[in-house]
């Protein structure tokens, strides 16, 4: 039987969308497998240089609700992508339906106190937030709840015209739990996130757009092709030095103005360490692209 989902709750009706073949028969996209076998999830790489991971959400009849079991292949996948060094940027969707439509309510729903705090319960969601590459998501459909969190773990986000966000739990007697009332505020403000996790109400792409919640709205059928034409871009770059940028923007995005600007100084120095720096520089000066190693 199909788990229940937030989405379920709050949607009674969603209409079918365009399928997704415009994207699959792009010539310009090629796909490469990836040698593991997944129940909730679907993974490949795409990009002329082989150089992007791709994770697609895939529990259809639960609009990708968010069970344990798939944010586990979810980092699981993470680990695959992040082991190969020919990737340099990690994208995770879902379907034109549904990015994810919410956190799997059926199977937390007989949870106790002591059981989520003994169990450190949704501890592991936070895997796609730690990534090292940069990790962006494609949101076509519903994110809602445990949906429109996992989308705001990645570093960008990118939407659909289609696309809805919303953290919906107070509809159903709990908050949001995986970063909806914390990263929300950050990227949003206090208004705002007050307004959508004390009503529940959805937010459009173009809307989220306007509240700097996603980086760029597209068409739906052009959605994919956009996002992997970003994480090629980056993916041209070092991939040590992709890492270390990710990380000072975190940083300012968690500390204070004071000890972002020392860790960012710090980390600016660090990369004259780099081989990376070094090519880049010198490439430069030279007029020519760079051949980084990622060392």
């Amino acid at each position: 039987m199909a788990a229940k989902s937030l989405a379920r709750f709050v949607v009674s009706r969603i209409s079918t969308p365009a399928s997704n073949k415009a994207f699959l028969n792009n010539p310009n996209i090629k796909f490469y497998s990836v040698q593991k076998n997944f129940e909730f999830i679907k993974t490949h790489k795409a990009g002329a240089r082989n150089n992007v991971g791709v994770i697609t959400l895939n529990r259809p009849k639960a609009l990708n609700a968010l069970c344990n079991g798939l944010m586990q292949e979810v980092a699981d996948a993470l680990d695959v992508f992040e082991k190969d060094n020919d990737v340099g940027a990690i994208i995770i969707t879902g379907s034109e339906k549904a990015f994810a439509a919410g956190a799997d309510i059926k199977e937390m729903q007989n949870n106790t106190y002591s059981q989520c705090v003994r169990g450190n319960f949704l501890a592991h969601w936070n895997r796609v937030s730690e990534s090292v590459k940069p990790v962006i998501a494609a949101v076509n459909g519903y994110a809602l709840g445990g949906g429109c969190e996992l989308a705001m773990m990645c570093d960008i986000i990118y939407a659909g015209e289609n696309a809805k966000f919303g953290q919906p739990e107070i509809l159903i007697g709990t908050i949001p739990g995986a970063g909806g009332t914390q990263r929300l505020t950050r990227v949003v403000g206090k208004s705002k996130a007050m307004e959508m996790v004390l009503t529940g109400d959805q937010v459009p792409a173009h809307e989220a757009e306007k509240m700097g919640l996603v980086s760029k709205v597209f068409p739906v059928e052009k959605l994919m092709d956009e996002t992997v034409k970003l994480a090629e871009k980056i993916a041209k770059n070092s991939h040590l030095v992709n890492g270390m940028c990710k990380e000072s923007v975190n940083t300012a995005y968690e500390t204070t103005l004071r000890e972002g600007l020392h860790f960012e100084k710090r980390m600016f120095h660090g990369t004259f360490a780099t081989k990376d720096r070094k090519e880049g520089m010198t490439a430069f000066i030279e007029k020519r692209a760079p051949n980084f190693t990622n060392e």
